[in-house]
């Protein structure tokens, strides 16, 4: 015989409502709470000072290609420093000096040597 007396059948779909509802609940004031709550990404500010300093940097790159100037010494430079020369006048002289590329090769060994020798303490 069939129970024609099924009253625990309706409890059961408004449990399973109300469930959902406190999960859907639940979610969308967790989601509003971290909307709320969220802070500024880590290091916002320090990115938008490193981008500045990068351009920084970078401007002065181009400009120290096309100048003359300076190098500040590094440990290995004699005490009358290193000069830097613009980019194209350095790629014009190594141009004209690979016409002859054997006297060349012996100049620039010869520069690099006097340049980098250590000087002998005796």
């Amino acid at each position: 015989m069939e129970n024609v007396n099924n009253k625990s059948g309706g409890k059961t779909v408004v449990y399973v409502i109300v469930a959902v509802a406190t999960f859907l609940l639940m979610a969308f004031l967790v989601n509003k709470m971290l909307q709320v709550a969220r802070p500024a990404p880590v290091g916002a500010e320090r990115a938008i000072a490193r981008a500045k300093d990068n351009a920084d940097i970078r401007g002065a790159g181009v400009e120290a290609l096309k100048s003359w100037g300076f190098v500040a010494e590094p440990p290995t430079a004699r005490s009358q420093g290193f000069v830097r020369t613009p980019i194209d006048e350095a790629m014009q002289a190594t141009i004209k000096g690979y016409q002859n590329p054997a006297a060349f090769r012996t100049d620039l060994a010869a520069r690099a040597v006097k340049a980098y020798t250590t000087p002998s303490f005796e």
